[in-house]
């Protein structure tokens, strides 16, 4: 399913390459989803990734991976809290990366997420850079690496 055809779907703004999903009922909305050459880009647009929110991300998740994309970046610049639901949501995009051969980077993370990251040891795992540039930098390089091999 491309990516006019989700929105037409879902209800949601499709211009171009950029999907923005609202919530129900008039929420602001909560993801921002950008195709670019080779990853898809993930920005979450609310204060709190938790039990309320992260089902839809991990919906969002799996239908991009589902499109065949494999290399995706979560940039939670926004985002200033995140649960253990929030912290689920992430792995699924480590994982649907990882099983297809792509690459999965987060960044942006806020003090409160980062520290919450750091206690659960994800950050041995994940594989997270401050700034969305140097997230784009990394899965270039990582796929520039898997065609060479």
């Amino acid at each position: 399913m491309n990516i006019s055809a989700i929105g037409a779907f879902c209800g949601c703004a499709v211009s171009q390459n950029l999907a923005i999903f609202a919530g129900t009922k008039g929420d602001p909305m909560k993801f921002e989803i950008e195709n670019r050459e080779k990853v898809t880009v993930i920005r979450t647009k609310l204060e709190k990734l938790d039990a309320i929110h992260a089902p839809e991300l991990k919906g969002e998740l799996v239908m991009i991976n589902k499109d065949g994309v494999k290399n995706m970046i979560l940039d939670m610049s926004d985002t200033r809290y995140c649960d253990s639901s929030g912290l689920s949501a992430v792995l699924v995009a480590n994982r649907l990366c990882r099983d297809a051969n792509g690459s999965f980077v987060l960044c942006g993370l806020q003090d409160g997420v980062k520290k919450l990251i750091t206690i659960s040891q994800l950050d041995t795992v994940l594989k997270i850079t401050p700034t969305f540039n140097e997230a784009l930098d990394l899965v270039y390089m990582e796929e520039v690496e898997r065609d060479v091999q």
